[in-house]
């Protein structure tokens, strides 16, 4: 099972990605954490990357693809794989249907997380992490055991710089702007599924089963 998880900040992205890779035992595959494995391990396509954020500039495609296809090469993909921040323009989408295709492989769907903005921005502004495991809390809906402290490893939680309002808007705006010809270019594949990430957790975690059950059925 070939999935990509899509949806914009506060959607609620980060929460289904953990549950879908329990429940179906596939990796998930985040651009974020291959960009700083590679910055960390000092691999050439890191390497060739930091050039460009060093310079406060976009990643080129060609990298970013490059990255990608490298991920899904290892063994852990040969059953599936959580796709999630990738792909980002058509040109990416076209070249991952290539790549995949090579290997005698396609995206079976496309998991779109929809909100309502407020709903979006409420999430963010009370969104704490832990900067040391990760650990993603909600003040109020998913508030730690203790105040400002990780239940997993006891850390002091932190506010992202860029979860402020203002900050969110923005972030909301460019996310419509970018990603609207993906939505399209999914949709005319016939593979598209819109969640509502506005419902409780358990109740858009179970129509991405559903989603995800009639693909697998097929």
């Amino acid at each position: 099972m070939n999935v990509i998880l899509m949806g914009p900040p506060g959607a609620g992205k980060g929460t289904h990605a953990a549950k879908i890779v329990d429940k179906y035992g596939i990796p998930h595959i985040s651009t974020g954490d291959i960009f700083r494995e590679n910055l960390k391990n000092g691999t050439a396509l890191g390497n060739k990357a930091k050039e460009y954020m060093d310079k406060g500039q976009l990643v080129p495609d060609e990298i970013v693809i490059e990255i990608v296809k490298d991920r899904l090469k290892r063994p852990d993909c040969e059953k599936g794989f959580l796709l999630d921040g990738f792909p980002r323009t058509i040109k990416q989408a076209d070249a991952l249907d290539d790549f995949l295709k090579e290997m005698g492989k396609k995206i079976d769907a496309v998991i779109n997380m929809v909100a309502e903005r407020e709903t979006l921005i409420n999430r963010v502004i009370y969104r704490r992490v832990c900067p040391e495991c990760g650990a993603v809390y909600h003040l109020i809906n998913i508030p730690p055991k203790v105040e400002g402290k990780c239940d997993v490893c006891g850390a002091n939680l932190i506010q992202r710089k860029d979860d402020t309002k203002e900050t969110i808007e923005k972030r909301l705006d460019v996310y419509d702007e970018q990603t609207k010809p993906l939505i399209d270019y999914y949709s005319k594949k016939g593979l598209l599924y819109e969640v509502d990430g506005g419902k409780p957790i358990e109740e858009a975690f179970a129509d991405i089963c559903r989603i995800l059950g009639s693909i697998d059925d097929k």
